[in-house]
């Protein structure tokens, strides 16, 4: 069977705070574990055993709320971030060690649609971005299922896609990239954890006048793909035999706050309680013995 490895409160690949294991999974329905290729479904549960504690480096994501999942977020200015690789593989890019992030600007569907006019996964249930101010802003190999994440209207940060696809003519092309909508999946959240992860972003206050939220306008965008070492967006390693991708949990002892997690071929042990996963690099991971 599979065997999972979360390292939590990773920045740096080497120096993880906490180990976990799981051999848990639940595959999303629609998704077809046969057919190659990008599907819409891009998504699955892990479950643990054990409770993860907070620290400075283990912090809750907020997901996209159900009333969220069909803003139009055409020219919002959002942040991906991962420990993919820094270029295109045909020029040398080899995955981070550190967390990085880079600046990302949202693409309508149908603006993504005219990138990809044969698309069959541009539906409802995707987000689209591309680069904020500079061609190599982008996600790259290594970052599938990791966050994307805007600052929402009471100035915290909610993530609104999951990395799921992006061109075949590279990371530093002018393609924008595809992003699973979290929004769409809380009945099946639901259905398969019995927590509901939904809240009321409709109930949101702005944060007060002056308030330094963290995202202006005046802040250095990233100049290469992910380059900008990540101090606040601290995501969570997962470690198996083999592919690498992102995961987030759902902690039901508080309050429906969802983590996030990557997940990279070596192996190891770790402790923690449900996970959504990019499917499509999940079901590639070989049996563990």
């Amino acid at each position: 069977r599979i065997s999972f490895v979360v390292r939590f409160g990773v920045t740096n690949l080497t120096r993880p705070e906490i180990l976990v294991e799981s051999t848990h999974k639940h595959i999303h329905p629609d998704y077809d574990e046969i057919r190659a290729g990008v599907q819409t479904a891009d998504l699955a549960l892990l479950g643990l055993d054990h409770y993860i504690p907070y620290s400075a480096n283990v912090q809750p994501s907020r997901l996209m709320s159900r009333a969220q999942k069909a803003i139009n977020y055409a020219g919002v200015r959002m942040i991906v971030s991962g420990f993919g690789r820094t270029d295109d593989l045909w020029n040398g890019g080899a995955a981070s060690e550190i967390l990085l992030w880079t600046w990302q600007r949202g693409v309508s569907n149908e603006d993504c649609l005219s990138w990809y006019p044969t698309s069959q996964v541009i539906k409802d249930e995707t987000i689209c971005s591309g680069s904020y101010d500079h061609p190599s802003q982008a996600s790259c190999q290594g970052d599938s299922g990791g966050p994307l994440t805007i600052e929402d209207a009471d100035g915290k940060r909610t993530q609104v896609g999951i990395v799921s696809f992006g061109s075949t003519a590279g990371c530093n092309s002018p393609f924008p990239s595809g992003f699973v909508r979290p929004g769409w999946y809380h009945d099946w959240f639901t259905e398969v954890t019995g927590i509901d992860f939904d809240w009321d972003s409709d109930a949101i206050v702005p944060p007060a006048s002056g308030e330094d939220s963290g995202d202006s306008e005046d802040s250095e965008s990233s100049e290469s793909d992910s380059s900008e070492e990540a101090d606040s967006v601290n995501l969570i390693l997962v470690e198996t035999d083999s592919a690498k991708l992102f995961f987030l949990w759902k902690d039901a002892c508080y309050e429906s706050v969802l983590w996030m997690v990557s997940l990279l071929s070596i192996h190891l042990i770790l402790e923690l309680r449900i996970f959504m996963a990019q499917l499509h690099s999940l079901v590639s991971v070989e049996t563990v013995t």
